[in-house]
């Protein structure tokens, strides 16, 4: 008899709440630093701290196919650099709530993809859970749901961009999950990730100097959301499917409204309050549907 692995979905979700900090920490250092410096010291702070660990997870990239191999590049040059590139130059257009815009577009981007990449195939009763957590995440994203107004072409491009990227990450993580550790595809991650943020900042012409003033915003930028958060995602990603993991995700949306209006000055409209209860809803009515698993809603394919 085979027996399921636990259900980590909820470790998943605590990981996408972490990432939710991001904001309190981010919006101070993008207003006074480029977004691609900020990008590049978040890589080396980590980067240093796993250096120990580098050798290990380099000798176990070595037993991983050419597929993994691609795989494990995208994730730590587009889905750790230049995606949060993109998000921390996002954060600079709008208020502190706006970038969450990305994340009612990552689902779409992760089924699509999870259904190529990973053969995962979903049962009906799936938009149950799906299609009030995007409804929630459109709510919270917009303070008039029904009159949108995009602040710049550019923001929303950066947004979507992002989204894609992060998506790609979801997938991907899960397809090296079976050959990797979650503590080497964490190190890989940023340690990948780090040439391509130097890249980024040299291609845009920005300075790496940081000031010390900006040291602890940065360190603590780097390791909770950063480091901490991407720790437990993987740990719950190695035996959660990715359709079910982007649902999940979208715990970060809620933690920084909370934050945003907290400690941000930002302000929600009734809808947006009305949004951030469903999609807290959800995450919960699916964790606890799937830890039950008499009828799993995501099946997960041969990865």
């Amino acid at each position: 008899m085979t027996v399921n692995p636990p259900d980590r979905t909820w470790l998943v979700a605590i990981a996408a709440a972490l990432w939710g900090t991001d904001g309190l920490l981010r919006l101070p250092l993008a207003e006074k630093l480029p977004a691609a410096t900020v990008v590049f010291w978040e890589h080396l702070l980590v980067v240093l701290v796993l250096s120990p660990l580098i050798p290990g997870a380099i000798r176990a990239l070595r037993r991983c196919s050419p597929r993994e191999w691609l795989a494990v590049v995208v994730i730590g040059g587009g889905s750790s650099a230049l995606a949060t590139a993109l998000f921390t130059a996002a954060f600079k257009l709008g208020d502190p709530v706006t970038p969450l815009v990305l994340q009612k577009l990552q689902p779409v981007f992760v089924l699509i993809a999870a259904f190529f990449v990973l053969g995962e195939r979903l049962r009906r009763g799936y938009a149950l859970f799906a299609l009030p957590a995007l409804l929630g995440a459109w709510l919270l994203a917009f303070a008039d749901p029904l009159h949108i107004q995009v602040a710049a072409v550019k923001a929303a491009l950066l947004a979507v961009g992002a989204a894609a990227l992060w998506a790609a990450g979801t997938v991907l993580g899960r397809l090296v999950s079976t050959s990797l550790q979650p503590r080497e595809v964490t190190v890989l991650r940023f340690t990948i990730g780090l040439p391509v943020s130097a890249l980024i900042v040299l291609q845009q012409g920005s300075s790496f100097t940081v000031g010390w003033n900006n040291a602890l915003g940065l360190a603590l930028l780097a390791f909770v959301p950063g480091l901490l958060a991407l720790s437990l995602y993987y740990i719950g990603l190695r035996s959660t499917p990715a359709a079910r993991a982007t649902l999940a995700e979208l715990a970060f949306p809620v933690t920084a409204a909370v934050i945003g209006v907290t400690f941000l000055n930002a302000h929600l409209s009734g809808t947006q309050w009305l949004g951030l209860v469903i999609v807290i809803g959800s995450i919960a009515a699916l964790g606890w549907h799937e830890k039950a698993r008499v009828k799993p809603m995501v099946l997960e394919g041969a990865v």
